[in-house]
């Protein structure tokens, strides 16, 4: 289905992408929001290449040798609240879930050897909360903002029986 190697499954606006156009990447999001001047008087748009349920990725297993997962970290806000329109919102009462559900369908389109780059802020859900539920280990991360609630964490997809 792709010849692409990087699969972003939660893009929102690309916030972090130094080219956000890159010819490598497919770029997924479950939504689209038009180009728009939030309350806060940042401008924001939202347009995936591909419309997705990263819950049900619509790819092959094995298919993409890097992964960059970040999902939305904001439990409690308005649906049209600029925060939820900025990084999208987790689906109410079953937020854990839903990332577990989310992190093995990334798992799964993984190639063995491939690298899933996981990015969460704890602001409204600790980490721990988080990594308990994808019951996976991450290989290394990093804190980061103002408060250092931002994570960003390395999963390596080791082929099965590795000593790794």
């Amino acid at each position: 289905m792709t010849e692409k190697p990087v699969l972003d499954p939660c893009c929102g606006s690309r916030m972090f992408w130094f080219n956000k156009k890159n010819p490598n990447v497919i770029y997924c999001d479950c939504r689209q929001l038009e180009p728009e001047t939030l309350s806060n008087g940042q401008a924001i748009e939202v347009k995936p290449d591909i419309f997705v349920d990263v819950t049900e990725l619509p790819f092959p297993d094995n298919t993409f040798w890097h992964i960059v997962f970040d999902p939305p970290h904001i439990d409690h806000a308005g649906p049209t609240s600029w925060l939820c329109k900025k990084y999208g919102c987790l689906p109410k009462g079953s937020a854990l879930n839903w990332l577990a559900d989310a992190f093995d369908e990334c798992w799964r389109v993984l190639r063995p050897n491939g690298t899933l780059i996981f990015k969460w802020n704890e602001v409204q859900i600790p980490l721990s909360q988080v990594l308990a539920a994808i019951g996976r280990e991450p290989l290394y991360g990093h804190r980061s903002g103002r408060q250092s609630k931002t994570h960003w964490l390395s999963f390596v997809k080791f082929p099965e029986g590795s000593a790794l």
